[in-house]
């Protein structure tokens, strides 16, 4: 399964060197993980029902294009790998001009909200996975 989520960098995301600020692509990575959940309807309740939390335990990031103001953006997720306890999330942003500008990979973790551990990835997320490899 894959989200795609458009947005425009706002003035307010430009850092002193005229650009998107680095920390600010993990806050644009992490809007559209909210956006694959929203589209998956695994909302926070759901998962609540299910005993368990997800928690970004790891994001490795290229930055490839520096973001400007104005800039159309869209950040692609799709699905990547599942572990026992564990899941990787690809991303993409991508310009209006059709330059990739980063891409990630995000490791997650299936957290029991009662121990705090890891647990096994329950199967309705584990099928998002399943359908893309078949």
């Amino acid at each position: 399964m894959e989200a795609r989520l458009e947005i425009i960098v706002r003035s307010t995301e430009i850092d002193v060197n005229g650009h998107v600020n680095n920390a600010k692509y993990l806050e644009y990575l992490e809007w559209g993980r909210e956006e694959w959940y929203e589209q998956a309807g695994l909302h926070y309740d759901v998962f609540l029902g299910m005993g368990i939390q997800t928690v970004t335990v790891n994001i490795n990031i290229n930055y490839r294009k520096e973001c400007k103001q104005g800039d159309r953006l869209t950040i692609s997720t799709a699905t990547d790998r599942v572990g026992r306890s564990s899941y990787v999330l690809k991303q993409q942003i991508v310009n209006d001009r059709g330059e990739l500008c980063a891409d990630a990979l995000v490791t997650s973790v299936a957290m029991d909200v009662d121990t705090r551990k890891s647990r096994e990835v329950p199967e309705r997320l584990r099928k998002l996975f399943e359908l893309e490899q078949s």
